[in-house]
């Protein structure tokens, strides 16, 4: 599935660092079977491209990426993966545009409008608002004001179901969820509650 696809079925971006390749499955399953449809390995997890394989081929209704993109080379492997989204915690434009040459989602890490600005020029899918910790709901909505209206806007960093409603009445699109979510090691069972607890947040927010 592509990340348009993905993202219009549920806008919550599942990070998964640390995952190994064995439990990649099992861990992807839980959080498909839960309702989420996009997964992130990020980069510095071990052997991420063999997860990316094993989710890509398992998920096919999943949109599966890698995290912690942080150099142009490294976009062409993780489509060679079978990714078809990357994320990182900063703008490095050449990623960008070398993602948006393949034909995959790009989602940079900006903390300014000034980086905003710049990963959108390059052509970004949408922006990582990161740390969320240190901007909260008053700076998605400040930004507001200044982005173009279809900007996809998701606030990464310490987000948990209770963060999300304030976060989208001030204009958040989606987000990315870390440790509150998955952990290396997690019981399957653990996970799934907080999977659900997720996606019940997600579901009494839109129904609100």
């Amino acid at each position: 599935m592509n990340f348009d696809e993905a993202f219009d079925a549920c806008p919550l971006v599942a990070i998964l660092r640390g995952l190994t390749p064995a439990e990649a499955v099992p861990v992807g399953r839980a959080l498909v079977d839960a309702g989420f449809r996009i997964i992130e390995v990020p980069l510095n997890s071990p052997d991420p491209h063999a997860s990316i394989a094993a989710l890509a081929q398992a998920f096919p209704q999943a949109c599966i990426g890698a995290g912690t993109v942080l150099h142009r080379t490294a976009v062409g492997s993780v489509q060679a993966a079978g990714g078809t989204l990357v994320v990182a915690p900063n703008i490095n434009p050449d990623v960008v545009i070398e993602a948006r040459e393949l034909g995959i989602a790009s989602l940079p890490g900006v903390a300014t409008p000034t980086e905003a600005f710049t990963a959108l020029e390059a052509g970004a899918t949408g922006l990582k608002l990161f740390p969320a910790e240190m901007m909260g709901p008053s700076v998605v909505k400040a930004w507001r004001a200044v982005l173009p209206k279809d900007t996809l806007l998701l606030p990464v960093g310490g987000i948990t179901p209770e963060r999300l409603a304030p976060y989208l009445d001030a204009g958040a699109d989606g987000f990315g969820i870390g440790s509150a979510l998955y952990q290396p090691g997690i019981a399957i069972d653990e996970l799934t509650r907080r999977a659900q607890a997720f996606m019940s947040a997600w579901t009494g927010t839109i129904q609100a």
